[in-house]
């Protein structure tokens, strides 16, 4: 059952993740401009880290689960149940968008229902670059932010500055996915062009979450301490499991 409540969550939080982060730049690109957008999807990532992080881990993104499962710390067949939760809650969430833009008069201030994409500002080989490490960048931290048990009060603040960071980057120039199933409901809805690039979006994310996975034990060892850092005593406190 608790694994049940965990993918759960993963689709809530994922769908969530979509509705509000895709639907910030649906609906308010134009005049909220970038820095709206992007603290959109860094302020709903940090909510969800501390209303279902102690119960999934919120992943809420396939390559982050990735990188958790490299890292051991999820099995294959939990990672697979959490994919197929995460890619249904993104479709869930694009869907409710792409019904706000075609019955409920909400005009889509990205022309593209916030698909991701390249071509206008950016071709596909900078693309792929882009994604990997933007997806590195944020898989990085959540992997040793959440290791840090002392710190677990704070790790959904960086986790959810290191996503705003992200978009504060790429977002005018791919959308910055980072997150395959951010990128896959709207390209369902959109088609396309959106659909064609799709791939890009979902390989590239998944490369730079393994590849965090690869240097995060480079820097945190797996007593959840620092390479080379100071010994202290772990306080007890709430952690963020991983699965």
């Amino acid at each position: 059952m608790t694994d049940f409540r965990r993918y759960v969550a993963e689709f809530i939080g994922t769908f969530l993740l979509v509705f509000f982060g895709v639907g910030s730049a649906v609906a308010a690109r134009v005049q909220g401009g970038v820095v709206v957008v992007s603290l959109a999807f860094g302020l709903v990532l940090l909510a969800l880290v501390y209303t279902i992080g102690p119960l999934s881990g919120s992943h809420v993104n396939p390559a982050v689960t990735l990188g958790v499962l490299i890292s051991g710390k999820i099995s294959l067949v939990g990672a697979v149940a959490y994919w197929v939760a995460q890619f249904l809650g993104g479709i869930l969430g694009a869907f409710l968008l792409w019904v706000l833009t075609r019955w409920g008069d909400v005009v889509d201030q990205t022309g593209a229902l916030g698909s991701n994409g390249y071509g206008a500002h950016i071709n596909r080989g900078g693309a792929a670059l882009l994604e990997l490490v933007l997806t590195f960048l944020l898989v990085l931290v959540v992997l040793v932010a959440s290791a840090r048990l002392d710190h677990a009060a704070v790790s959904g603040v960086a986790i959810g500055l290191a996503l705003a960071a992200t978009q504060l980057v790429g977002l005018t120039l791919t959308g910055a996915s980072v997150n395959p199933a951010r990128s896959l409901g709207p390209a369902l809805f959109e088609g396309g062009v959106a659909l064609r690039q799709l791939w890009v979006f979902i390989v590239f994310p998944l490369l730079g979450g393994a590849l965090a996975a690869l240097v995060a034990p480079l820097i945190i060892r797996g007593d959840g301490r620092y390479w080379g850092g100071e010994e202290r005593p772990e306080r007890p406190g709430p952690a963020v499991p991983s699965a």
